[in-house]
């Protein structure tokens, strides 16, 4: 029986590394689309700087994951810290030139930050016994309830904190990645070990991904994490767009991020106590709830309840996602599987940052008809997502049947 005294500690400081170093994303998720905006020559690319963050990201996933496979996961978080770091100097080098060009090359490397991130969920699970991973899991998002109460306030300190709008929050990014990087120094999770030369290689990625219980997991992970974003990017610009304010924008945001990683208390729970795969329904069921909401109208109301649905449909999808893909593969394939999922997740996420903006300002001549065709873009994924999952417990009640 696995001890989770050290997962437990492990725990706490991606918590706290959740919390403190993931305030970045909600302060570059609302002034990212609204500072392309300012820079960008066509409106149709004012979210092209958070596209550019998810690219970065899906391109640095395997890397990041094969660094951490063979250097450990305090090497990967470092690398991702000083990613973001990075990141935020040269966007904020960008906005003192007005160059978007600039500016897009540092959210780029932002994306290094974000992979990184994401895989804090996966190391809360790597000392964690098999009754503990999906509260380790669970605990870990939870910490974004922090950085959805941080993050927002410091952009909207921020923004206009300095002569050129929005350089002020990217400065606060580079300090945020600077002091957060010193939390991985407690971090205490084993280096994988090197595999012997006759130890098994694990099965292919093509035989991974077509393991039933992993090809799911990684489409319902994709369509939960890529509908998220495709709503959330074109938020801000929508509920300005609609005739509110950017402070406005700003509550909504909050109140999104606030419901992505709160239900994380419980979540873990739920999914012990549910069953993983009636949780990822419930997400699927919810997200396709915060559309139906977006598209009765854009009142101030509308965007508050969408956007809240829309995290809590994105947490109960996510970290079930996670967790049934935690499950699915063998330690030694920890490192090719995690970092192909994430290569998938965010390659979705990035087809769907670059729509977002497409839908929101060239798909008619008003804000209203871009929020319209930003929520009806999400039903085919939905439909992707639900009918996989039904396949899987169908699949697995024949299977049990006939055993």
């Amino acid at each position: 029986m696995i001890d989770d005294r050290r997962a437990r500690r492990n725990v706490a400081v991606l918590v706290a590394a959740q919390a403190f170093l993931g305030a970045q994303m909600p302060m570059i998720f609302l002034v990212g689309g609204l500072a392309g905006q300012s820079l960008a020559t066509n409106v149709c690319l004012a979210t092209l700087p958070i596209s550019m963050i998810v690219l970065g990201s899906m391109l640095s996933a395997t890397p990041v994951s094969a660094i951490m496979q063979r250097y450990g996961r305090r090497a990967g978080f470092f690398l991702g810290a000083a990613g973001g770091a990075l990141g935020g100097a040269v966007a904020a080098y960008g906005l003192y030139l007005a160059s978007f060009p600039v500016f897009l090359v540092g959210s780029l490397l932002t994306g290094v930050y974000m992979s990184a991130q994401g895989f804090y969920r996966f190391a809360a699970a790597d000392t964690a016994s098999d009754d503990f991973r999906p509260k380790a899991i669970s605990y870990v998002m939870a910490g974004g309830l922090v950085s959805a109460i941080i993050g927002p306030q410091l952009a909207t300190a921020t923004s206009g904190s300095l002569v050129v709008p929005f350089l002020g929050t990217y400065l606060a990014v580079v300090a945020v990645n600077l002091i957060g990087a010193l939390l991985f120094l407690f971090i205490d999770i084993p280096k994988p070990p090197v595999p012997a030369h006759d130890a098994p290689k694990g099965r292919s990625l093509w035989e991974l991904l077509t393991t039933p219980r992993i090809a799911v997991a990684v489409i319902c992970a994709m369509v939960s994490y890529a509908l998220m974003n495709l709503v959330m990017t074109s938020t801000p610009l929508a509920v300005v767009g609609c005739g509110f304010s950017q402070d406005n924008a700003g509550y909504v945001v909050t109140g999104h991020v606030l419901a992505m990683f709160a239900p994380s208390f419980f979540t873990g729970h739920l999914i012990n106590r549910f069953g993983v795969e009636r949780i990822m329904g419930l997400g699927i069921a919810i997200l396709a709830a915060a559309g139906l909401v977006a598209l009765q109208g854009v009142e101030l109301g509308n965007f508050f309840v969408a956007l809240i649905l829309l995290g809590l449909g994105w947490n109960f999808g996510f970290i079930g996602a996670t967790t049934m893909l935690a499950g699915a593969h063998e330690p030694h394939e920890r490192g090719r599987m995690q970092g192909l999922n994430d290569l998938l997740v965010f390659g979705g996420v990035t087809v769907a940052s670059l729509a977002s903006g497409g839908l929101m300002n060239c798909s008619g001549g008003t804000a209203q008809e871009g929020w319209a065709a930003v929520n009806l873009a999400m039903v085919p994924f939905l439909v992707l997502a639900g009918g996989s999952l039904i396949w899987l417990v169908l699949r697995s009640r024949k299977e049990t049947q006939l055993s």
